[in-house]
């Protein structure tokens, strides 16, 4: 009689079979890809798409956001501390994670939320606040840096965020998923003259420092007086020569590492802290 704990040499010859069958079908599931989802059509005339917890909760939070239509899954509408989706005032779905991924393609870190709502309307110069610190953007277009440059903004205190009515990132789902929620709390303010502007800035009692990383000081020993506008210019070409020209001064970030230069939003986030902390100094 066989012995049933070693089994007869055809059960053996089974068992490995079947043991090799499932090692292959979890190899197999392990690295199947997963099906890549292109954006879906774009939203109503006047509308724009946010995405992300903290994007869709400062949004939420922020009165002059016009909200149309939210979807969110049940997990992310916990993570939003929305115990009544009825309650809010504008049209909600509770949805699975794949009919976002419809919308805004499954490359975007949606999180299980969407909505969609009006732009806010950029300010005009006019209308900077009684602030001490603001930043400058001379043609930046990455929405990613522009996004990543508003949360250090927020961060670190900056009152306005100043960028260029032609060749700038405008608000956009990808802008504020990097911003992670700081577009709703800093003033965007859009000009049509960068010159021009800075010239009302220095009017106004700022000093204008552009960031180079060839200027001729280190960022820090550049500062003075009680205003300071912070000038970045756009990846590689950096700042055009007109702006060059109209800023107080250039400095550079003094890096004692083989790379001179940084990302701008990095640079943005460095100088920013420097200048803060000079402010802070010589309240």
């Amino acid at each position: 009689m066989t012995d049933k704990k070693s089994g007869t040499p055809k059960d053996s010859h089974y068992a490995r079979l079947r043991r090799a069958h499932r090692e292959q079908k979890g190899s197999a599931t392990h690295f199947r890809p997963k099906q890549q989802v292109p954006p879906g059509a774009n939203p109503p005339n006047g509308q724009m798409r946010l995405y992300g917890l903290h994007t869709v909760r400062a949004a939420l939070d922020n009165p002059r956001r016009k909200i149309s239509r939210m979807l969110v899954t049940r997990n992310a509408q916990d993570r939003l501390g929305i115990a009544d989706l009825t309650a809010l005032p504008f049209s909600t779905e509770l949805v699975e994670p794949k009919v976002i991924d419809r919308i805004t393609g499954s490359e975007a870190v949606h999180q299980g939320v969407l909505i969609e709502a009006e732009p806010l309307r950029p300010k005009r110069l006019g209308a900077l606040g009684d602030t001490f610190l603001v930043l400058v953007l001379d043609q930046v277009t990455d929405p990613h840096n522009v996004g990543a440059i508003m949360r250090s903004a927020v961060a670190f205190g900056a009152g306005a965020l100043i960028v260029t009515a032609r060749h700038s990132a405008h608000e956009s789902g990808v802008l504020a998923k990097s911003a992670s929620g700081a577009l709703e709390h800093i003033e965007l303010i859009e000009v049509r003259n960068l010159a021009e502007a800075l010239g009302q800035l220095h009017e106004a009692g700022f000093q204008t420092i552009g960031l180079d990383s060839d200027g001729p000081a280190e960022l820090e020993k550049t500062f003075a007086g009680e205003k300071i506008a912070l000038v970045l210019g756009a990846e590689g070409k950096g700042l055009r020569q007109k702006t060059r020209e109209t800023v107080t001064s250039l400095a550079r970030l003094d890096m004692p590492g083989a790379i001179r230069s940084l990302n701008v939003s990095n640079a943005a986030a460095v100088a920013l802290y420097a200048a803060g902390r000079f402010l802070a100094r010589n309240e």
